[in-house]
């Protein structure tokens, strides 16, 4: 039997915010997957390592959890003032698919350094010293991110001593502002309420604010599902039953914002929504053992992504939670103490994390200017990444 021979492709992998994942230039991926489609699809999957049943994604680039488990296209801009198009693209790891339904907020601080990395920012705009803003198309959500990226001897700097909680070691601060953050078309809240009554068959009637703000966010109060925000992965992860029950809420949920037509949708759009639940401040030990004080935050938030409570927070999630802060009467403002808010410091399993944002309300509907969070990105590792030459 012969075997095709493995190909290589250009690619480089990165860190950025609390995720890794793939990045690509367009015009380096093979030309039948340059477009979207099966064969695109499929070099994604392989190259990350999917689908897994096993779940380690052992033959692959995949990380085996949602944060590790994505990949990165980028293009020559198609929207005028904009430095680069940024087409995200995650990818699950046990089943056969890629979802492209929405955006990855940590890996936007990533995108701003290979942006500039990979010639798209002309060399006149780059600082000798200081600060490259750069423009970023985010063409998942169809919507603009501006990420200030800091440039030392003109070239991105990576190191540095601005410290995220979820990522083990220091690096250069990357401050990413989500312009008019809403994800995709009509209102920033899909059901007109700030506050919903969400029938759960199996678990009851939750109230649940459903918001479209980085990403289609569903957030419930913790402990009308029996919990106190507190909690950290192994509680929810390792609870076969919880899992399920934030499933059922997450396909109710996404229903009910439109996003689908019917529950049985849910299993192909893994991506979006997620599923939120939020509490008062109150004390906990994190993930890496470091105390929060019920004094430290204004609000404790725990998130799921494709199925798995996150280790920290999800960068998109984080600009829903800084946007429905920002809102007074949603669930997430009224656990944060309710009132005018223009910024929200969160509690997460991995410690915390201080977003702000801007809303206003016009002619009766809600709406967001911009979200603002911190983060760091770094290259790990450049060169090309191989895959079976049968693989598309």
């Amino acid at each position: 039997m012969t075997h095709k021979p493995q190909i290589k492709i250009p690619a480089t992998y990165m860190r950025g915010g609390t995720s890794k994942g793939v990045f690509f230039r367009l015009k380096d991926l093979p030309e039948a997957c340059q477009s979207p489609g099966e064969a695109r699809d499929k070099l994604l999957l392989r190259v990350i390592g999917s689908p897994d049943p096993y779940q380690k994604q052992i033959d692959g680039m995949g990380g085996a959890t949602s944060s590790t488990s994505k990949t990165v296209i980028l293009a020559e801009p198609t929207q005028p003032d904009h430095d680069v198009d940024y087409l995200f693209g995650q990818v699950s790891i046990d089943k056969p698919f890629v979802d492209w339904s929405g955006n990855c907020g940590n890996l936007t601080a990533a995108v701003g350094a290979f942006t500039i990395n990979s010639g798209f920012v002309a060399k006149d705009r780059i600082p000798e010293n200081g600060t490259c803003t750069v423009r970023i198309w985010q063409a998942n959500i169809k919507k603009t991110i501006v990420a200030h990226v800091p440039i030392t001897n003109g070239e991105v700097q990576e190191t540095g001593d601005f410290e995220l909680d979820g990522v083990t070691f220091p690096a250069a601060e990357v401050q990413v502002e989500f312009m008019d953050p809403a994800d995709g078309e009509g209102s920033m809240f899909p059901t007109g309420n700030l506050v919903d009554d969400l029938e759960v068959p199996g678990v009851g009637t939750l109230k649940a604010t459903m918001i479209n703000a980085g990403i289609p966010t569903i957030f419930v109060n913790a402990e009308d599902i029996g919990y106190r925000g507190t909690e950290l992965q192994d509680d929810i992860n390792s609870d076969p039953k919880a899992l399920a029950m934030f499933e059922t809420i997450r396909a109710h949920g996404a229903v009910k914002m439109g996003l689908i037509q019917n529950i049985e949708e849910a299993t192909n759009r893994q991506h979006t929504p997620k599923v939120a639940f939020v509490a008062k401040p109150s004390d906990y030990v994190s993930s890496s053992g470091k105390s929060i004080g019920a004094g430290d935050v204004d609000v404790l938030v725990r998130a799921l992504s494709m199925g798995k409570l996150h280790h920290a927070m999800m960068g998109t999630a984080a600009v829903a939670i800084a946007t429905a802060s920002s809102v007074p009467g949603t669930l997430v403002n009224l656990a944060a103490g309710g009132g005018d808010r223009t910024h929200v410091t969160f509690g997460h399993p991995s410690g915390t994390l201080r977003v702000g944002a801007e809303a206003k309300e016009v002619d009766g509907q809600w709406t967001a200017t911009k979200a603002i969070m911190s983060r760091s990105a770094r290259v790990l590792m450049e060169g090309w990444v191989r895959v079976p030459g049968d693989t598309f």
